[in-house]
């Protein structure tokens, strides 16, 4: 009897036969809620590959462990904290909430930059609230835009999330996240998230994952991110992603905003 992890290897391979020679599926993977700890950060900053690493404002190892990511040649994004649904217990040292004013935005996030340096993007951590408020989004996509180098993952933890939505209308780079790699902390969970992460990437040809500094995420990065090519599979930076993300995403609502208009 064939094992599900074979059959799942043989759909794998299957897949990357179809995508091509040279043509490599693409995966960003970023690591978020840096910041609180050492060991963990510091082995999350040495996995292999274009990892991107993304660090909570506030916390106490967020700078050093910044600036170590840095010096390793990974990118640094902030890990940027909106507010949640009620019922989830938030203890953010620095975030955005509902109740602040747009000058009030524009300090928290600012203050936030400060805490993490060498920064080129900014995703969401929770927001499963704020992200639904076009009001509060434009206020961030505002931040976000005067400084032209930065761009916006939203974590993507809601359905309703009208991130991407004002990202575009202000011209901001921005995806979204695809895959959570460990919803939970089991090992099982982790394999199966990856295998899923290895899957859309065929199927779609790019796939942005998030994943957390979780013993059980560590070790199976540390064994498998080596073979992702052998399954047709290029590990890319996030920055790189997004950028072609969003240039493709334009190019499409360029050619689609004609034709809408015209009737067509």
């Amino acid at each position: 009897m064939i094992s599900a992890r074979s059959w799942l290897a043989a759909a794998l391979l299957l897949l990357a036969s179809q995508t091509g020679a040279g043509d490599l599926a693409r995966v960003a993977i970023i690591i978020d809620d840096l910041g609180n700890q050492l060991q963990a950060g510091r082995r999350a900053i040495d996995l292999p590959g274009d990892v991107a690493f993304a660090f909570l404002p506030g916390t106490p190892l967020a700078a050093s462990l910044a600036r170590k990511a840095y010096r390793d040649g990974k990118e640094v994004l902030l890990h940027l904290p909106l507010q949640a649904d009620a019922g989830e217990v938030v203890t953010d040292p620095v975030g955005i909430t509902l109740n602040m004013s747009r000058v009030e935005v524009g300090q928290v996030f600012e203050q936030a930059l400060r805490s993490v340096p060498h920064v080129i993007g900014v995703n969401s951590h929770r927001g499963s609230l704020l992200t639904q408020h076009p009001g509060h989004m434009q206020w961030l996509m505002d931040e976000i835009k005067a400084r032209d180098h930065l761009f916006f993952i939203d974590s993507y933890t809601t359905h309703k999330s009208v991130a991407l939505r004002i990202a575009a209308e202000n011209s901001v780079s921005a995806a979204r996240r695809d895959v959570f790699l460990d919803p939970d902390r089991s090992p099982e969970t982790v394999a199966r998230e990856f295998e899923r992460m290895k899957r859309l990437a065929l199927e779609r040809g790019s796939v942005i994952a998030i994943g957390h500094p979780y013993e059980a995420t560590l070790n199976l990065l540390e064994r498998e991110l080596p073979m992702l090519a052998e399954h047709g599979i290029e590990l890319v930076r996030v920055s790189e992603l997004v950028r072609t993300t969003t240039s493709a995403a334009r190019t499409q609502r360029e050619t689609v905003e004609p034709r809408r208009l015209a009737g067509l």
